[in-house]
């Protein structure tokens, strides 16, 4: 075996690479429950394409057949139903796993210098995963697939100018029609997977190059032995990808229990509209996205000509908090011209266009978060109440329009309040723990980072 591994390694890298991001990987010794995350996506990603390729075996992207061809994979082929429901029911799992993983990055600062470039790969990553979703979603050809991509693409049609033309160029034609399905399964089971694939690869060796966060959020590389080890790290493998395998057990069986005996999930990973072909002719009774496309959608419905006044006046707030953040006259004079031109077209333009253009704000913040924070410390054990605060407002506020998402705005869930009122409640709070960001993580009231990792 030696022998195999010198020839392999004159020819490829393959213990170098081994050492270089397993097995003399130093990351920290104090990770905890919410660093399970990161491999656990990874662990998704391979399911998902692992069953996808089976998929595609007996899958039609055909108008006229792929509902029956699905139908035949649950029905006809042997395991097909366990097939699907493992690549169905995954696409839940990948989003739930991503969206803890981001927010541990809040906790602890994972975004802040020097992990800038880890940071916006992993948005770049989420902004291709929700591509890959929403490609994948129109595949099984159901009734709420067919009308859920005719609403999210016309969404392009309130773009001024370009708008009716790009949203054709999506569909490939007119309507949502056979050429929107065949190019949409040539993108999912091809073109979007590879890219999410290379942007994975391009994370974890931008992560490994500047070396992992930790709860402290102190940088392990600062105090090394006379051998130039960390002092308080541990070699990857095999402390963290034993400790993983723990992760991954818990996991699977949450994740099988759910295959197994509730794929559908109270109609959240699979609708009932889902189970009937598409139909042109008969509009589902609520048309709403999968869950994790819940809380954009609820900002778009919510963006009102009543809550108009609340984006003209947050616009003013941005302008405002770029001069105090400001001390340069050309930036200023920046601030001013484009905040003018926001406001002059928050008249102009109708609240369809500005409830996509807060839908694309609410995604296109998370690359901004490097710099809108500016606190001296980075993991909220040493932060004051202010971040805490904004942290847990900014939660809730997410939560509460997925949740208004999948329910009629104009009917009562929460209180008094319509749905509709209670989600531009909680889009006004999601957007200015953006705005604000630079201001609170200043005045906040922090603690002095330890110069040693604990495990307090």
């Amino acid at each position: 075996m030696s022998k195999f591994l010198e020839w392999v390694d004159r020819r490829f890298p393959l213990t170098k690479t081994w050492n270089e991001h397993l097995a003399e990987y130093y990351a920290p010794k104090n990770f905890n429950f919410w660093y399970y995350f990161g491999s656990l996506a990874m662990l998704v990603l391979v399911i998902q394409i692992v069953t996808g390729i089976f998929l595609t075996m007996h899958y039609n992207p055909d108008a006229e057949t792929a509902f029956a061809s699905v139908e035949y994979i649950m029905r006809d082929v042997p395991w097909g139903w366990l097939i699907r429901y493992l690549h169905a029911i995954g696409g839940s799992a990948f989003f739930v796993v991503v969206y803890l993983h981001m927010f541990r990055g809040l906790l602890y600062g994972s975004h802040r210098e020097p992990r800038e470039l880890v940071w916006l790969l992993g948005c770049v990553i989420f902004v291709v995963l929700m591509a890959e979703s929403f490609m994948g979603y129109l595949l099984p050809w159901g009734n709420m697939s067919f009308w859920g991509a005719q609403v999210i693409i016309s969404l392009f049609g309130a773009i001024p100018f370009v708008g009716e033309g790009l949203a054709e160029w999506v569909r490939g034609d007119f309507v949502v029609s056979d050429a929107t399905l065949k190019r949409f399964f040539a993108f999912h089971v091809a073109a979007v997977p590879l890219i999410l694939a290379g942007l994975v690869y391009l994370h974890i060796v931008a992560l490994h190059r500047v070396g992992s966060n930790n709860p402290d959020g102190i940088e392990i590389k600062k105090n090394k032995d006379a051998d130039g080890v960390p002092k308080d790290g541990i070699p990857f493998h095999p402390y963290y990808s034993v400790k993983d395998l723990v992760g991954v057990v818990v996991f699977l069986i949450i994740y099988l229990a759910i295959v197994f005996f509730l794929p559908e999930f109270f109609g959240l990973f699979l609708e009932k509209d889902n189970f009937l072909p598409a139909d042109p002719l008969q509009t589902p009774a609520d048309i709403v996205p999968l869950w994790y496309f819940t809380p954009y959608y609820s900002i778009l419905r919510a963006t009102t000509e009543s809550l108009m006044w609340f984006v003209r006046g947050l616009i003013v707030l941005s302008v405002v908090v770029a001069f105090v953040r400001t001390s340069k006259p050309t930036a200023k004079g920046i601030a001013a011209l484009v905040g003018a031109g926001f406001f002059i077209g928050a008249f102009i333009f109708t609240p369809k266009f500005w409830g996509v253009v807060l839908m694309g704000f609410s995604i296109v913040a998370l690359f901004l978060l490097p710099w809108l924070d500016q606190s001296p410390v980075r993991s909220i054990r040493y932060r004051g109440w202010m971040y805490k605060t904004a942290l847990a407002v900014f939660v809730f506020s997410f939560v509460i329009l997925g949740y208004m998402g999948m329910h009629n705005p104009d009917h009562v869930s929460l209180f008094i309040f319509k749905n509709v009122v209670w989600a531009q409640i909680c889009t006004i709070t999601y957007a200015l723990f953006f705005i604000l960001m630079p201001l609170y993580s200043v005045w906040d009231r922090t603690k002095p980072e330890p110069e040693r990792v604990n495990f307090k």
